[in-house]
């Protein structure tokens, strides 16, 4: 059996690359920065704002619901979604230990 791509790294660094990822795509981004503008709640006003087609933002929307950036509640016919406070304080911290480890080198 071959291993998955992810299985010879940690936990720990495939969380990092997990939560690295809601950020990875600029629709991810610019639904995470509305989501954090507004700081409620945001039903179907998204696919408004965004430039993409409705199945396009759905499909960012779950990737980021996988993640669990995101959280949403689905009333019908609605969705809404808002940060999912817990997991975005896990990413800046994770993300943030990963970027301030470094330090400046005389190399190349």
């Amino acid at each position: 059996m071959e291993l998955t791509k992810t299985e010879p790294f940690t936990d720990h660094q495939n969380r990092v690359a997990d939560l690295a990822k809601a950020f990875a795509h600029p629709a991810r981004v610019a639904i995470l920065q509305l989501l954090v503008e507004r700081n409620v709640c945001v039903c179907g006003d998204l696919v408004d704002e965004l430039p993409l087609a409705q199945a396009t933002v759905s499909q960012h929307l779950k990737e980021l619901k996988r993640i669990g950036i995101i959280k949403g509640e689905i009333t019908p016919p609605r969705v809404c979604y808002c940060i999912n406070e817990p997991v975005w304080t896990e990413a800046r911290q994770l993300l943030g230990q990963v970027l301030y480890t470094f330090t400046a080198q005389n190399c190349c």
